[in-house]
């Protein structure tokens, strides 16, 4: 769907609750995802990072994101994440805890924050999105596959900008 501009305060709202959860556990917590990006055209889900010093033991977090009626997705095949959604009946959000320095914690930073400033970039990754839409409207695997030679088009062009500006990570968001 089109840039919905509601979706940065849906963000700030769990930010506030999962900061006030989690405190110095979460060394960062940013937005995420196409709907960290204004103006570009996105599913309408809430991705939040919490990034930690480690994955494992779980305590740390668990029990806090828990707490907030998250749902733990422990059958998340990705390794390098640990998974959460919301309860049912709220607004979609995929919570994704990793580990702070890692790559797959730095991977979505930097994708965020090279469409940030490269608007051409987020057109272009919007316009292959509502291809990939409309080719695989009823199949998220398929739609996820047929996006991906793009996203990863992106972080080449997103490596090369870090690599000419020194970029690291704004702030934490929350």
């Amino acid at each position: 769907m089109p840039y919905h501009p509601a979706w940065p305060a849906m963000f700030a709202k769990w930010g506030v609750d999962l900061r006030a959860a989690l405190g110095d556990t979460a060394a960062r917590i940013d937005h995420i995802g196409s709907t960290s990006v204004p103006g570009l055209a996105a599913k309408p889900v809430i991705d939040i990072q919490i990034s930690v010093t480690s994955l494992e033991p779980t305590d740390e977090f668990l029990g806090p994101l828990t707490g907030m009626g998250l749902v733990y997705r422990a059958d998340n095949p990705e390794r390098t994440k640990r998974y959460f959604r919301e309860r049912p009946g709220q607004h979609r959000t995929h919570v994704h805890v990793r580990q702070l320095g890692s790559f797959s914690q730095q991977f979505p930073l930097l994708f965020r924050d090279y469409l940030r400033c490269h608007t051409s970039a987020a057109t272009e990754y919007a316009a292959a999105k509502r291809l990939c839409a409309a080719q695989f409207r009823n199949d998220r695997p398929g739609y996820v596959q047929a996006k991906d030679a793009f996203v990863w088009d992106i972080i080449r062009r997103a490596d090369a900008w870090a690599q000419r500006t020194g970029w690291i990570p704004s702030p934490s968001d929350a």
